[in-house]
Order: C-alpha cells, then structure tokens, then sequence
C-alpha cells in the first residue's frame, strides 16, 4: 500500500538523542535497506552507503551551495538516483528553488519508500519513474536545466555510469549553461584513484570547464554546458 507517512513530532524530538529505524525492508538492488530518524530528518540506508538524508546530505548541500544553485535560473531538473528525495527536497525547502523535477529511480522499492515517507512533503512537482537510468537518458527528449547524477550500488558507481557514451548524453540534454552534478565517492586508495581516472579521462572531455567540489569523503563532479556563440 503506497500511503504517505507523517512522522509524529515526538518521534522527531527523540531522534535528535539517538537515531530511530522506522522501517526496513529489502529489494533485489538492494537486499539492507533502512528508513530511518536522525537528528530530526530522514535517512535511507543501503549496507555500507547513506542513500539520503534530508538536508544533511551533506554532499549536494555543499555542492549546491558552491555552484550558488538558488541564483541559477533552474526550472527543469533531472535526477537520476533518487533515494528518499535528498536533492527535491534541498531544491526547494533549503535553495528556495520552484522547479519541475523528473526522478529516475531503478528500485521500485526505493521509489515507493521516497513517495510515502518524503515526496508528499514538497510543493514543487517530482515525476518518479521507476527505470534504469542509463536506458532512460538513451530515450529521453526532453532538456534539463539541472541534471543530477547520484547513482550507487552500495557503495559503488556501477560502470555503465562510467561510460563516455553516458556523459555525451547527459550534456547533449542539458540547456545550454545548464548544470551536470554528478556524484563520486573519493576515499584513500582504489577508490579515489578511481574517481581521479574518471574525472580527468572521461568528465573533462565533456566539460572541460568542468570541476570537482570536495564534499569531505566525496567529490561532487560539476560541468556546464557552454552556450553557443
């Protein structure tokens, strides 16, 4: 039964002494997954990866705050990777944003957690789907002003995301001087090495300008479509 879930005030309060787990359950992709309170906001756990966490997910919080999101003229947004809706939420209760946002979700359990427990709370306008993002973006016509990359397995990139063909695609849909955001983990060895690699053999070749804003354990990789002169 997909119904949205109020949580009460108290259970809120009591969070912000130790984190309450409102509800687990598991998916295909993901065989852990937990909803839970902390520190009054909602988190979704996947094994060893923080899936969302309301405004303290910390990495687009700084990268948005980096790229000055609020002054941007952003009205269409993608999200591919949705989890409990960390990024709509940002947009519109932290960065004041009123924006479309279209969501792309592979787990349909994820999908249905996000719609109860936290979609209902916002005003701006989130159109979940429930795909694989690499085949959504293949077949998508429609153009972003903001298109967000927040796709994990656990704690892993899968390599289809990797793909220069993928990134071609995402700037081919972006408005010109619309934003990629696209974020990596970056930790002490295979994975940072990893995520350098990507960066500068794969990113840059797609934007050039592009750059990477340390959000403390991650990068968030920023790239701009440059408009036509």
């Amino acid at each position: 039964m997909n119904y949205a879930v109020t949580v009460p005030f108290w259970k809120k309060w009591l969070s912000h002494l130790f984190p309450l787990t409102l509800e687990s359950s598991g998916s295909a992709h993901n065989p852990e997954l937990s909803v839970m309170l902390d520190r009054g906001r909602l988190q979704l756990l996947s094994g060893n990866a923080i899936y969302s966490w309301d405004d303290l997910y910390h990495n687009f919080l700084l990268a948005f705050e980096d790229v000055n999101i609020s002054e941007r003229p952003v009205q269409d947004v993608l999200v591919l990777g949705l989890g409990l809706g960390s990024v709509p939420y940002m947009l519109e209760k932290v960065f004041g944003l009123e924006c479309r946002i279209t969501a792309v979700e592979l787990d349909e359990t994820v999908a249905e957690l996000a719609m109860r427990y936290s979609l209902h709370r916002l005003d701006n306008p989130v159109d979940v789907i429930t795909a694989d993002a690499g085949i959504f973006v293949e077949v998508c016509e429609e153009m972003f002003d903001l298109i967000v990359v927040d796709i994990f397995e656990d704690d892993k990139t899968p390599e289809q995301f990797e793909h220069p063909d993928f990134l071609e695609m995402c700037r081919d849909m972006l408005h010109p001087g619309g934003l990629l955001m696209y974020n990596r983990l970056y930790r002490e060895g295979p994975v940072s090495v990893r995520t350098d690699r990507f960066y500068n053999d794969v990113f840059l070749k797609f934007f050039p300008q592009g750059k990477a804003v340390d959000t403390r354990g991650n990068w968030v990789l920023v790239g701009e479509r440059l408009i036509d002169k």
